[in-house]
């Protein structure tokens, strides 16, 4: 029998091919060497300065929409691409969030929804990290609420003419390309944007308290005209916007599993280190029962998000699957920070350790792709057959 591992008490280890562990190692690697040792001071400064670089990085390892098959992705599984999220997002969520929305919102919707064409253009330098891309959904007055949306693409003889606002989108101010989505006279349509077409703006938010090694943005579109292959023309309505935060929850899930290990981790080094009264404050009950308690929710949901990984590779992931886990493995992943916090005592709220920086962080992954109210009324719609969103 082999003895217990407290990095995988479950062997969890044991239900990953070679493959899949060499995927995770190597950006387990990277996040180790270009990562962790600056982002610390990036966090304080709020900015990610080298973000190009980190892109090309990326692409170079196939991590940008590695989970789409041709144009240069790497076609790996749904696994793979979550145990990618987990290491990213280990390091630091703002990392995670750019692949994510490169891979699973950007160049999700061209491979998804867009034309050949559209393929042909943006997908190869997407996966490269030679070209950024951002997701524009989400408005200033409206959020979980999309199909209010104002933004709005008018017809101009065979032009699209683009006017609205979006908010809190990352990547904004640096992608060379955007999805935004708009109410047409068809309905909801998605568009293709090169962010330097005139009109288009996209000014930096500041004054965040989380995320902060990200790039956060509002885009601006003022009369901007776009030709009428721009938009993307294999989808109408909710349906595309919806797919595409469908495929990015799914990195969550083990994204913040990742923030909850990297905590977990933390809290265990200080409580067998750290002395008080004469011995490791590991020693003490009230500390192994808040580490057993971490452990238990960590390891089940990594497990979690295993299963659904495995679904999502049978074509049998649903929807509603994705928000529960997305709701467990958010949720008790800022409980896992916060816990961890109490064992580092005044030293949680360093910088020297990762502990206050992911719990920070993951209160914006709680927001976004969808609130914890959305997904429980997801779950209770799916459970009970009624619709209680409006």
């Amino acid at each position: 029998m082999s003895s217990f591992d407290p990095a995988d008490p479950l062997g969890i280890d044991d239900l990953l091919a070679p493959e899949d562990l060499a995927v995770r190692d190597t950006v387990r690697n990277w996040a180790a060497d270009r990562v962790l040792p600056h982002v610390a001071e990036w966090y304080e400064k709020g900015e990610l300065p080298v973000i190009r670089e980190l892109t090309r990085e990326l692409g170079s390892l196939g991590a940008l929409g590695m989970s789409l098959s041709g144009y240069g992705c790497a076609g790996a599984t749904a696994v793979q691409y979550g145990l990618v999220c987990l290491e990213l997002e280990a390091a630091d969520s703002g990392i995670r969030s750019l692949v994510s929305v490169q891979g699973s919102l950007a160049m999700y919707a061209i491979h998804r929804f867009g034309s050949e064409e559209q393929k042909q253009e943006w997908l190869p330098r997407m996966a490269a990290g030679e070209v950024i891309g951002c997701f524009g959904l989400t408005e200033p007055d409206h959020g979980s609420d999309p199909a209010s949306m104002r933004t709005r693409a008018k017809r101009d003889g065979t032009d699209w003419v683009l006017n609205g606002r979006k908010m809190w989108i990352t990547n904004g101010s640096v992608a060379g390309v955007a999805i935004v989505w708009a109410q047409t006279e068809d309905g909801i349509r998605g568009f293709v944007v090169p962010t330097d077409t005139p009109g288009f703006s996209a000014p930096e938010i500041k004054h965040k308290w989380s995320l902060r090694a990200s790039v956060t943005s509002e885009l601006v579109l003022d009369d901007v005209r776009l030709p009428a292959d721009a938009v993307l023309p294999e989808v109408t309505g909710l349906r595309g916007p919806l797919t595409c935060l469908s495929h990015a929850r799914y990195g969550i899930v083990w994204g913040a599993m990742g923030a909850a290990r990297s905590s977990f981790e933390a809290a265990l080094d200080y409580a067998t280190s750290r002395e008080q009264f004469g011995k490791p404050i590991g020693a003490f009950q009230l500390t192994q029962a808040k580490l057993a308690d971490m452990a238990v929710e960590l390891h089940k949901g990594i497990l979690l998000a295993h299963h659904l990984g495995r679904r999502m590779d049978a074509g049998r992931l649903r929807p509603e699957q994705v928000s529960f886990g997305k709701l467990n493995n958010v949720r008790e992943a800022i409980e896992i920070c916060r816990t961890a916090r109490t064992i580092l005592g005044a030293n949680g709220i360093s910088l020297e350790y990762p502990v206050m920086r992911h719990a920070t962080n993951l209160e914006s992954v709680l927001t976004y792709e969808g609130t914890v109210e959305m997904h429980q009324l997801v779950l209770g719609k799916a459970l009970t057959g009624l619709d209680a969103f409006r």
